[in-house]
């Protein structure tokens, strides 16, 4: 369950404009930060890996400078790692192992308010040894999408919606989550008072803390809201008509809610299903167009949308199996995906319903969007966009035509058709000629190289189910 935040053609002051930057701006942008920020002492240098980790380093502020002259160098494969940070066996050592230079976007240099030392932060992209996009890293993939936008006279408009969980930081006996929300007789947790805001309120501290975060961090928040479940949350981001910086916020936004929770002693995850009676953990990503006048191409002025959006969806609804892997990357992710959980199971569409996969939120015209409900809220924000703004690039280049909206419940009309679980998304993955052609035959492979690694040392896992039903 989720609020919709109105994305497409919002008032002018309300959209990002996608800026460049060149090395020379970002050197003047970095000295008026450490002019206003003479106390900060250590940068944490950020990249994103493909498996959702933040790799990086520590650099002390008299060094800081050449981390934007692009000094600063890391191994091609940082970012490459497994969901343990591990590299990656079967590929490492192919190409000998050398260093990438790391670019950073100064876009995102940000102070770090929850931690007691002084410290700033900023995102960076991966290049290869001959200066050329790095053909793993994430931000590059998602800039080669916007760019083929472009081409076309388009400029896709983004908001994310994150949900998840605030627990306690210690487990119980057995190891489990402890949740934070606890009801009114102390029993059983059955619900967790969606919108309730006195349940807000209980959490107001760390929701300050969180918001108050975000706008030293600049992250355009538009709402938090008391989710579904017993100590579940979903904080939305503001639309933005820059999709890379509309998924660094996203990125940025999940690193500060859990070092916010982290300094009150409490346990923030996106983890797609904590726990397996409850709702999961989303991550809605809402789309719409903007043609080369500032118009939104999915406004037909009835609210029910042009011929182009509906090219989008079914160019969506054609590659969401084959995207799968992207969207939901773990093997607890696939128990996100049951009946009447608000989590899609088929690729289908409609009007106003939170039962398909694929929802056109009511609106105003001039907002028409699609709402893409397929993500877990613990999938690589850029890697998912990258696969949806792919998807609808798809379906407006080959001009496909999306079937009649879904009334009513999709979960009794519509046949399960997505993977249902990690193996069978990781064969569509692997095969896929909708992936290698979007993100890459090398991100394929690796992508593809590092899944089975880690399905292999969950096959080696006995669990304690098993032990109870057969030991």
């Amino acid at each position: 369950m989720t609020s919709a935040a109105s994305v497409a053609q919002p008032p002018a002051e309300a959209i990002t404009p996608k800026v460049v930057f060149s090395m020379n701006d970002a050197q003047q942008s970095l000295q008026a930060f450490l002019n206003s920020n003479p106390d900060i002492e250590i940068f944490e240098v950020m990249l994103p890996d493909i498996g959702g980790g933040m790799r990086g380093k520590w650099v002390t502020r008299d060094k800081i400078h050449k981390v934007f002259a692009g000094e600063v160098k890391l191994p091609a494969s940082s970012v490459a790692f497994d969901t343990w940070g591990r590299d990656i066996e079967a590929w490492v050592f192919n190409g000998g192992d050398g260093d990438g230079y790391c670019e950073a976007d100064v876009r995102t240099l940000v102070r770090v308010p929850w931690l007691p030392r002084p410290t700033a932060q900023v995102l960076m992209s991966m290049r290869e040894a001959d200066g050329s996009p790095g053909v793993l890293d994430p931000r590059f993939m998602l800039r080669n999408i916007m760019q083929r936008f472009a081409r076309l006279g388009l400029t896709p408009v983004l908001a994310t919606e994150m949900e998840f969980y605030l627990l306690h930081e210690e487990a119980d006996a057995l190891g489990r989550p402890v949740h934070t929300q606890t009801d009114r007789v102390g029993g059983r947790l059955h619900a967790g008072q969606t919108y309730c805001l006195d349940t807000m309120a209980s959490m107001s501290e760390l929701m300050h803390g969180i918001r108050d975060a975000c706008e030293m961090q600049r992250l355009p928040v538009d709402t938090l809201i008391k989710e579904g479940a017993p100590s579940q949350y979903e904080i939305n981001l503001y639309h933005n008509a820059d999709a890379l910086l509309a998924c660094d916020q996203a990125v940025m936004l999940q690193r500060a809610i859990k070092g916010v929770a982290r300094s009150q002693g409490l346990l923030a995850t996106f983890m797609a299903k904590p726990f397996g009676e409850l709702a999961g953990n989303g991550m809605h990503v809402h789309c719409s167009l903007l043609d080369a006048d500032g118009n939104n191409a999915f406004d037909d002025g009835t609210g029910k949308g042009t011929p182009l959006l509906r090219q989008a969806i079914a160019g969506c609804m054609a590659s969401m199996a084959d995207s799968m892997l992207v969207f939901a990357p773990h093997l607890n992710s696939y128990r996100r995906f049951r009946r009447g959980t608000h989590a899609p199971l088929a690729p289908c569409w409609g009007y106003e319903n939170r039962t398909v996969s694929l929802r056109v939120p009511t609106d105003q015209p001039a907002a028409t969007r699609i709402e893409h409900r397929v993500a877990g809220a613990d999938a690589h924000p850029h890697l998912a966009v990258t696969a949806i703004l792919a998807g609808m690039l798809a379906g407006i280049e080959q001009q496909l035509e999306a079937p009649p909206p879904i009334t009513g419940n999709a979960y009794d009309q519509v046949p399960l058709s997505l993977p249902r679980y990690w193996p069978d998304a990781l064969q569509r993955f692997r095969d896929s000629a909708f992936i290698r052609d979007n993100f890459g035959p090398e991100f394929q492979r690796v992508m593809t190289l590092m899944k089975e690694q880690e399905m292999d040392d969950f096959d080696r896992q006995v669990t304690a189910l098993e032990y109870d039903a057969c030991l």
